[in-house]
């Protein structure tokens, strides 16, 4: 019955506040907070083990971590090794050191604490962060990816300051029997990697959902014991569970199995955040916690701007980033913890960190509401369209000017087609036209699922970003083999993406145009029809041999420059001797006797 009791309280005081939250134009994340707080051992007392339920509530971050894991496909890697690598490094570095330097000289900590606090504090909340770009349908926006890359690097930063802390901690053996623990573990995950697509596969042969679903979450739960065996995150665990089978043609579907209860769960865990703040510690010391919480978002804040600047992003952008990642992280609490027992740092200082970390999250939608209202820019955050067209054999994904002409052409002809369309304003101006669109995110699987994917005929990708093209084409091919999938290229690099996944046929933009227009200039310029129309089609078959040659070494950009440099060379040999057999030609006419073209 407690237990019964407990989950009312729970389900009773989220449904009530987050709503009133969302009501008042705040993220749902300050609802779970207030609701933690409102009925946990320091508000009205329903709930008194604040550590057991946040413990518990560990497996919405960890489930967090198996999605984010199943999104690190090495190529997908490669594409945003600017912002993990580039700005994620330098956030995590620039940040730790502007924290412990105010730790050490304004706070008084020894330079060990306060190196574990400057670490500690620099990393952001991947749960907050993703869960306030998902409310605000951020994650394929340009600060989005940003955010998206430093929490990433953050989470992988977590293994080896967890490793160093183990050492650090005293032993009076020799080789701490940790070492054997990880080994086990690594060798466990080894076996896993060859052992998880077979099983994946005969479990998805019974046609039983509920068994894959089960699977999903044993292979999730599995991973994160084995790792918090090893003495080290389960969230780690989780994490290397999702890159394990991120090449898997089951990713997608374990994503949207997964996915509900990693909703859920999170939400208890920002309730549990909230339970495990010590108001007696805020009473007995509120200016100093205040100012220290606003002091780290500050500091946060000012690291990012420039950094954000730097890696490119516009001003608006850059404030948004900033924002997004300004407050303390849930690892900290496992960092600081774990500093505890290595004698690095005092339980009385880690208890208000903790508190400072706590109400730094709270700043967060608030900051983020004030910066979309004041940037006047905000994402509209009206609800995806309910698809009840029928089974049509095309969809469209993206209905910009491109797909726009192809559904005036498909429409000529009478066949039917199904468009999804993401931006709310695209959506709602080519409605004004009498376009039947529907809104929708084509990168998510039940949306996909909701349009009748499975029983098209083809599938036209028309979307503007690139990533989000890429991750399109990736669902389709590996939840859809049989729907034939064209698509729209922006540049070299986004078709060799998109090639290398198992489009059916890929366009660049401006390819066809571009040709066209190059002929007629020539044609301008005096050149014989026959002879511009030859030019243009030797540099077509030209650049599709270049762009096989490029796609074999894309892993390498220094090769794939001296490929292009290469290809630029062969053109102009290509042109020489298409000149000097014109000439060549031309003499032999009127050796002849008759007269050559102009």
């Amino acid at each position: 019955m407690s237990f019964l009791f407990e989950t009312l309280v729970f389900l009773a005081a989220a449904l009530i506040l987050v709503p009133v939250c969302k009501r008042l134009g705040m993220s749902s994340v300050l609802g779970y907070l207030a609701a933690g707080v409102l009925i946990g051992p320091n508000g009205l007392g329903l709930i008194g083990e604040a550590e057991e339920v946040l413990h518990f509530a560990e497996i919405g971050v960890v489930l967090l971590l198996f999605i984010i894991g199943l999104e690190l496909r090495p190529r997908r890697l490669w594409v945003m090794r600017r912002a993990v690598f580039g700005l994620g490094s330098a956030q995590v570095i620039v940040s730790m050191i502007a924290i412990a330097l105010v730790c050490r000289f304004a706070l008084g900590l020894p330079w060990p604490a306060a190196a574990l606090a400057g670490f500690s504090l620099a990393l952001s909340s991947t749960a907050f962060a993703l869960q306030l770009l998902g409310e605000r349908r951020s994650l394929n926006r340009p600060h989005g990816r940003a955010a998206f890359g430093v929490l990433l690097l953050q989470d992988v930063a977590v293994i080896p300051a967890l490793l160093l802390l183990s050492f650090l901690a005293p032993s009076s053996t020799a080789v701490r029997p940790e070492f054997w623990i990880v080994a086990v573990t690594v060798g466990g995950f080894v076996m896993a990697w060859f052992a998880l697509r077979p099983a994946l596969r005969w479990i998805a042969a019974t046609g039983i959902h509920e068994l894959f679903v089960a699977a999903g979450l044993t292979m999730v739960v599995g991973a994160a014991l084995a790792m918090q065996a090893a003495g080290l995150s389960m969230g780690l665990g989780a994490f290397i569970a999702g890159m394990m089978v991120a090449d898997s043609e089951y990713r997608h579907q374990l994503e949207a199995d997964v996915a509900p209860f990693k909703g859920l769960l999170l939400g208890l865990f920002f309730m549990a955040v909230g339970m495990s703040v010590n108001v007696a510690v805020l009473f007995a010391a509120p200016l100093a916690v205040v100012a220290c919480a606003f002091a780290l978002v500050a500091v946060k804040i000012a690291v990012l701007l420039p950094l954000s600047a730097w890696h490119g992003l516009e001003s608006s952008e850059r404030l948004r980033t900033a924002v997004v990642l300004s407050q303390g992280g849930e690892f900290a609490f496992v960092l600081l913890t774990a500093g505890v027992g290595g004698s690095v740092i005092e339980a009385e200082q880690v208890e208000f960190a903790i508190l400072v970390i706590t109400l730094s999250m709270a700043t967060t939608p608030l900051l983020a509401a004030f910066a979309e209202r004041w940037l006047g820019d905000s994402v509209d955050q009206r609800p995806y369209d309910a698809i009840d067209a029928p089974n049509n054999p095309v969809i469209i994904a993206g209905f910009g000017r491109f797909a726009q002409i192809i559904a005036r052409v498909l429409s000529m002809r009478g066949i039917n087609f199904t468009t999804l369309e993401v931006n709310p304003t695209q959506v709602d101006f080519v409605r004004q036209f009498g376009n039947e669109v529907y809104y929708g995110d084509a990168t998510r699987l039940d949306v996909l699922q909701a349009a009748q994917v499975a029983t098209a005929r083809a599938f036209v990708i028309a979307i503007d970003d690139i990533e989000a093209s890429v991750r399109v084409a990736e669902m389709i091919h590996e939840t859809c083999p049989k729907v034939a999938i064209l698509a729209r290229a922006r540049n070299r690099q986004h078709e060799i993406a998109l090639r290398d996944i198992g489009v059916d046929y890929v366009i660049r933009e401006t390819l066809v145009s571009s040709l066209e227009l190059a002929q007629a200039l020539l044609g301008v310029l005096g050149e014989e029809p026959t002879i511009a129309a030859r030019l243009v089609n030797t540099f077509r078959l030209h650049d599709a041999k270049t762009l096989e040659r490029q796609r074999a070494v894309s892993h390498d950009p220094a090769a794939f420059r001296q490929t292009t440099r290469d290809a630029s060379e062969e053109l102009r040999t290509l042109f020489h001797d298409d000149q000097r057999s014109t000439e060549a030609s031309n003499n032999e006419l009127v050796a002849g006797g008759s007269t050559p073209s102009p």
